[in-house]
């Protein structure tokens, strides 16, 4: 091989390397920080640039993706002198390339300490339970002193995460046992409750029970006690009519008997043997002791003596002073009462017989025997009666 041959294929390589390093190519996402002699030239995105060989040089590429970097667990001591293990998780973005490659040497390094500072800052202000129950409120004050401190660093600090904050075993046991209790407390809170709405439920129901009995009581005695005024009432009118029909019918048979008395007309010894038959029914009657013949009894006697006798026609004498003959003097034979009117008799319509005229003048007559003497046709000596109707004559010891 000659030295032009030599030569051509050494300028060739040499081509080719310069080319080589003359054109890159930057990926979609990523940026590239180009210096020039060692100075700070330009940023260049994504696509295809060209470089001066041996005079421009390509920093490493920078992501400026979304990043997550996880921490390990890092020893924190609370405001009440407890070290619990805390870890988390930094969300954060390269905006700015050119600061991230001049500002601060490594910045994932750099965000990783800054945030252990801060978390360490935040929970130390803070109690065990607060600690544990304030995550949100410690997620914001981390995000907002790590964002304000990598600002001029280029990074955007999106979000930070506490995925865990692990108290001491002894601590644990103890908030266990919190927890048990303080279950415990619930459930025993819970089941008196529950017995309390039972017991009340209980107690509403039996007196809804015994409201409804007592009303159903309270009814039943308001219907017994209508029931029983009811049957009263019905009985009393029942009572009051039968009475009335009673005193009608009594009323009806003294005024056909007074009626057929003065068609009669009877004499002083009809009258006599009337007395003589009424004379035994006033002994009647176990409450009797004792009876007293009146004086006028040997009148009453001489009375029945004349009935006993008569005229040549065997008309008796009391028939033949009155002029009735004996078809006249007393009801039909065949008992069918015969002339007498029953029409009405029982209507409770009609005025009682007690109110009606004609026995208004009879109830004034019945107490003067000077009248009733005179409606039967005989005078008040001829009668075989006494003296009056309440035995006004006084009675001789002979007499009793």
């Amino acid at each position: 091989m000659n030295a032009a041959a030599i030569a051509a294929i050494v300028v060739a390589v040499v081509v080719i390397f310069v080319l080589i390093r003359m054109v890159r190519i930057v990926p979609q996402a990523r940026a590239a920080v180009i210096e020039r002699l060692g100075r700070y030239t330009r940023t260049q995105g994504p696509g295809l640039t060209l470089l001066l060989p041996f005079v421009d040089r390509m920093r490493p590429m920078i992501d400026l993706r979304e990043q997550v970097v996880s921490f390990p667990p890092q020893p924190v001591i609370t405001s009440d002198n407890l070290t619990v293990g805390v870890d988390s998780v930094i969300y954060f973005q390269v905006t700015d390339p050119r600061a991230a490659s001049y500002e601060i040497a490594n910045y994932i390094q750099a965000v990783e300490q800054l945030t252990i500072t801060t978390l360490r800052n935040v929970i130390g202000s803070l109690n065990l339970e607060q600690a544990l129950t304030s995550r949100d409120s410690i997620n914001t004050q981390l995000r907002g002193v790590l964002d304000e401190a990598t600002g001029p660093w280029g990074i955007r600090v999106a979000r930070v995460e506490i995925k865990a904050i692990d108290p001491p075993p002894s601590i644990q046991d103890a908030m266990e046992q919190q927890m048990r209790a303080d279950r415990n407390k619930r459930a025993l809170i819970l089941t008196a409750e529950g017995q309390r709405e039972s017991a009340i439920k209980t107690a509403e129901g039996q007196k809804a029970a015994q409201i409804l009995d007592a009303e159903g009581q309270k009814q039943a005695v308001i219907l017994a006690a209508e029931a029983d005024r009811q049957a009263r009432i019905l009985s009393a009118e029942g009572e009051r009519a039968a009475r009335y029909l009673a005193a009608q019918g009594q009323a009806k048979a003294i005024e056909t008997t007074f009626g057929a008395i003065h068609a009669a007309k009877p004499d002083p010894a009809l009258l006599a043997y009337q007395y003589l038959q009424t004379l035994p029914q006033i002994a009647q009657g176990d409450a009797n002791k004792m009876w007293i013949v009146p004086s006028e009894f040997s009148k009453a006697l001489e009375g029945l003596s004349r009935l006993t006798g008569g005229d040549g026609d065997g008309t008796p004498n009391w028939l033949a002073q009155t002029g009735a003959s004996p078809s006249t003097a007393g009801p039909a034979e065949d008992g069918s009462g015969a002339g007498i009117d029953t029409t009405g008799w029982f209507d409770s319509n009609l005025t009682p017989a007690a109110e009606q005229p004609e026995a208004r003048d009879l109830r004034a007559s019945d107490h003067d025997p000077d009248s009733l003497a005179a409606r039967v046709g005989i005078s008040p000596d001829d009668s075989p009666l006494p003296p009056g109707p309440g035995f006004d004559k006084p009675l001789a010891p002979g007499d009793r």
